[in-house]
């Protein structure tokens, strides 16, 4: 990474962590780059990606202000800002909101598209989650399974747009509502497991 980015990335936390809250301004550049230990122009070239991604914007002859979350365009910043303590409720729900609709329509496709291998593959990590000793080895299961999902779409950039939604806390690894979801995936049945998926994230907003 390099060192504008690892600047754009320390300055998107203290946004997120609320030391410079929507609507405020950002120091100017040199006291971002005193601040930092940064030259101006590493400091320049790290507002510029997050005005990119919408996480600032820049009035000219006044300075750089934060945006509120729900206009930001990166889903990165998206999903670090739901994941985070005190996040703002409406970009919790729509984390969810968005992963519902992905997971539904990954899920959906999977169902057509899936190979006998994709099955292998999703049983083995079921069979973990059922067997896990802990709740990182079973939380692990659940993304590598979820993954394999993504991955049985048969669609490349499908397993790139979910893969931002791994930062999130996963929904609770019920095996039974899983298992009900693999059987609908194994018998091309697109409609049983969107329904699945649905009924596994079925609260908005919330974990079930």
């Amino acid at each position: 990474m390099s060192l504008p980015d690892e600047l754009a990335e320390q300055l998107l936390g203290s946004i997120i962590d609320g030391t410079y809250s929507p609507g405020g301004a950002l120091p100017s550049e040199a006291e971002l780059a005193e601040l930092f230990s940064m030259s101006r122009l590493t400091v320049r070239e790290a507002i510029k990606a997050l005005r990119v991604q919408d996480v600032v914007r820049i009035e000219r002859g006044r300075g750089t202000y934060v945006n509120p979350p729900t206009r930001w365009t990166s889903l990165h910043a998206l999903v670090r800002a739901a994941t985070s303590p005190g996040a703002v409720p409406e970009v919790v729900t729509a984390l969810h909101e968005a992963r519902r609709v992905l997971e539904s329509g990954a899920a959906e496709l999977a169902a057509l598209q899936r190979t006998d291998a994709d099955l292998t593959l999703l049983r083995q990590h079921l069979r973990e989650m059922a067997e896990a000793a802990d709740a990182e080895a079973r939380c692990a299961a659940h993304l590598a399974f979820h993954r394999a999902i993504a991955h049985a779409t048969g669609n490349p950039l499908v397993p790139l747009l979910f893969e931002p939604f791994t930062r999130a806390a996963p929904a609770a690894s019920d095996t039974a509502r899983h298992e009900a979801l693999l059987a609908a995936i194994e018998a091309h049945d697109p409609a049983g497991a969107r329904r699945s998926v649905d009924a596994h994230l079925h609260v908005r907003g919330t974990r079930t």
